[in-house]
């Protein structure tokens, strides 16, 4: 009697769990689409950036420590696979060269003659286009056109308007009765000719956008200056330019790593990497150029290389701390 009774159990365990393997087998799809589905979510995103840093990390970072690596060794082009050590002597080198300080002292002084004015033209332009005016999208695509041209053609250009002999600038100087300007060969002159090749260029880049930032200031602020009895130029100076700060402390950090960074305009409108026969314009990103491509002295160019992006490292800090502090004062 007793194993009568106890001998059905066994088969019912066996169909419990025959249910329950088909159960998981049914679920078990679903429970895979689940998984693939969270791991989609949380991977997915990180695959579609992952290009960018791999390129960033072929084409930005590896060449930037390399470099970092080659300043600390003596190495010619001749034989750029041997490397001698001797640590931080292409920088004390720099410290020494009146050549490098030269090229410091020119890459400042061309970024101020390019930075305040092209800033200072592009404020007043986009205050003009920020105004509904007859045509405003030819003159906001006239605006790029400097910008699309290419620094070779621009400079060529530039440099047939400088000629001391048949240049038009030269001309139209004659015609008030002012001699003829040697512009290359002469210090500042040729400091302010590339200087306004660098204005000419980029002008209207800045323009657009300082126009963007000004269509975003709210209507509200106008019409109350308005109503308190100000003017235009009253509202561009106390609403436009407040309202703008942080723009404008983003085209001058741009502008000063651009002019820190200047090689194109000086190299192309005197055709020498000495920036004239006294290194009157030679800038840093052209004295560079002379060391590692005609002295062969790689590690010291790899030293300057550094040293301009130790310079753009302090601008950004400044960016940083003026920015911070225009924070705190809002």
């Amino acid at each position: 009697m007793t194993s009568s009774r106890t001998e059905p159990l066994p088969r019912v365990q066996k169909d419990g769990l025959a249910a329950g393997a088909d159960g998981d087998r049914e679920r078990s799809p679903e429970r895979r689409g689940r998984r693939r589905h969270r791991w989609d979510a949380r991977w997915s995103p990180y695959a579609f950036i992952a290009p960018f840093f791999v390129f960033f990390a072929a084409f930005g970072l590896f060449p930037l420590l390399y470099t970092g690596w080659a300043s600390l060794h003596r190495v010619s082009l001749h034989d750029p696979s041997h490397m001698e050590w001797v640590g931080m002597r292409n920088f004390s080198r720099l410290l020494e060269d009146d050549f490098f300080w030269n090229a410091l002292q020119n890459t400042f002084t061309i970024g101020v003659l390019s930075t305040v004015p092209q800033l200072l033209m592009a404020l007043g332009l986009a205050h003009l286009l920020n105004y509904k005016l007859r045509g405003s999208t030819f003159f906001r695509v006239a605006m790029l056109t400097p910008y699309a041209t290419s620094v070779a053609a621009a400079t060529l250009v530039f440099t047939m308007l400088y000629g001391r002999d048949y240049g038009m600038i030269n001309w139209g100087l004659g015609l008030v009765g002012i001699d003829h300007i040697d512009w290359e060969n002469g210090t500042w002159t040729s400091q302010l000719a590339v200087s306004s090749i660098v204005i000419w260029r980029w002008t209207g880049y800045n323009a657009l956008i300082y126009l963007a930032a000004m269509q975003a200031v709210p209507d509200d602020l106008y019409e109350s200056a308005a109503l308190d009895g100000a003017n235009r130029w009253q509202q561009f100076l106390h609403v436009t330019i407040p309202s703008l700060r942080p723009t404008i402390l983003f085209t001058v950090v741009a502008s000063t790593i651009g002019a820190t960074q200047l090689f194109g305009e000086p190299l192309l409108f005197g055709g020498s990497q000495t920036g004239g026969g006294s290194h009157q314009y030679q800038t840093l990103g052209l004295y560079l150029y002379e060391q590692g491509w005609f002295d062969f002295q790689l590690g010291r160019a790899s030293a300057i290389a550094w040293t301009m992006f130790l310079i753009l490292i302090v601008v950004g800090l400044l960016n940083w701390l003026i920015a911070k502090r225009l924070n705190k004062t809002h």
